[in-house]
């Protein structure tokens, strides 16, 4: 078989283009929800500060370290993995867990437990961009590939926006609960709470994804 001949056989081979620009979707809106969890605390450190009794440099920790440290580090296993296993499950569950551990930051009574939360925020929100290039690649044929990694990384911009307009708005609104078994919770708990949680029906919304035949190669 000539080279022409297998790049069209492999070119029939990549899904359909509608259902491509599906995930793509899918993909950018997680994405987008990644930066609005990771950077909700932001907006929230005066009250954190308050409620806590916790320093400034505490703060810094879990703005920066807590969440930047591990993120970077598992970025490169969870690449080795993205490149042998589901990749639409390693998404999944990544998005579960900073989802998860965004609405946990809520429930923190110190700045041990919310050190831990955030640290698990940043390990799950590691395991999305690496397993969405690659399942990129594997969608768009070699001619789109470079307008479709433009489109996902516009996730990161409508994060940035979406994180001060709807951090402020969800801020702005949102009351003091005291719910069973949790007990009272301040409205900046409550933020996390709001902001976190959705993104578990985002989670169960990429499991739906189909896992793509691998195909291509990122440039």
């Amino acid at each position: 078989m000539t080279n022409q001949a297998q790049t069209e056989s492999q070119s029939d081979e990549y899904p359909e283009e509608s259902y491509a620009w599906y995930v793509m979707v899918v993909l950018v809106i997680a994405y987008a929800f990644s930066y609005v969890d990771r950077t909700i605390i932001a907006l929230l450190v005066e009250p954190i500060r308050e409620s806590l009794d916790i320093t400034d440099t505490e703060i810094s920790l879990l703005h920066g370290i807590a969440f930047a440290l591990f993120y970077t580090l598992l970025g490169m296993p969870i690449g080795w993995l993205a490149d042998r296993g589901n990749r639409v499950k390693i998404i999944s569950a990544g998005v579960f867990l900073w989802s998860i551990a965004t609405a946990i930051c809520g429930l923190a009574n110190s700045f041990i437990q919310m050190f831990v939360a955030r640290v698990a925020v940043g390990i799950g929100e590691a395991a999305l961009s690496p397993s969405a290039y690659s399942l990129v690649t594997d969608y768009f044929r070699p001619a789109k590939l470079a307008r479709a990694l433009s489109v996902y990384n516009t996730g990161l911009f409508i994060g940035s926006g979406l994180a001060l307009v709807i951090g402020g708005a969800v801020i702005e609104i949102t009351p003091a609960l005291d719910l069973p078994v949790v007990g009272y919770l301040e409205p900046w708990q409550v933020t996390f709470l709001y902001v976190g949680l959705p993104g578990v029906l985002i989670a169960f919304w990429a499991y739906t994804l189909r896992e793509p035949k691998r195909l291509g190669t990122t440039p």
